[in-house]
């Protein structure tokens, strides 16, 4: 490759070929980015708990967010390569997360045991209900394949919520 094709080639706009109209591809991304950005707050979120966790069940709360924590953050590559395979951008920044997040940040200096798990219950419970409103787009436009990523996906935050209901019990 030359030079003039190099700098032709870098200066291309980004293009992934998709069979999907460009009013789908358009939408499918806009709700894709929105669960993503949703997921990275939830991830830093859990963290945030899991490092500041306390008390007499330290140690299974410990646990417990720390696999949670790793569970959403498996997420965040397979949802954005799935954003680029139809053809749309992803997140590039944490200012664009930011924009975007749907689950709210808890900068609190101290946060209860039990105002953790049932906090994080309530997240996971909202990006079930935001995961299947992106599904909900997805039958829209015949994407099935983002869409079975979404029902595995749904099942995971219901069984984190269900693990923080009974944790918090």
């Amino acid at each position: 490759m030359n030079k003039s094709a190099a700098a032709e080639h870098r200066a291309a706009a980004l293009h992934t070929p998709t069979d999907l109209k460009p009013e789908a591809t358009k939408d499918l991304t806009a709700a894709l980015n929105l669960l993503l950005a949703d997921y990275f707050a939830l991830y830093l979120k859990t963290k945030n708990f899991h490092w500041h966790m306390s008390g007499p069940h330290f140690r299974d709360y410990h646990l417990l967010l720390d696999e949670q924590g790793d569970q959403i953050f498996e997420t965040t590559d397979p949802l954005a390569e799935r954003v680029r395979k139809i053809g749309g951008n992803t997140l590039r920044s944490i200012g664009q997360i930011g924009k975007l997040q749907r689950v709210l940040d808890n900068d609190a200096d101290f946060v209860t045991p039990q105002d953790m798990l049932a906090e994080l219950g309530d997240d996971n419970r909202q990006l079930v209900t935001h995961l299947r409103e992106a599904h909900d787009v997805c039958d829209e436009f015949g994407d099935v394949a983002s869409a079975s990523l979404i029902e595995n996906w749904i099942d995971e935050a219901e069984r984190r919520a269900w693990f923080l209901f009974e944790a918090s019990r």
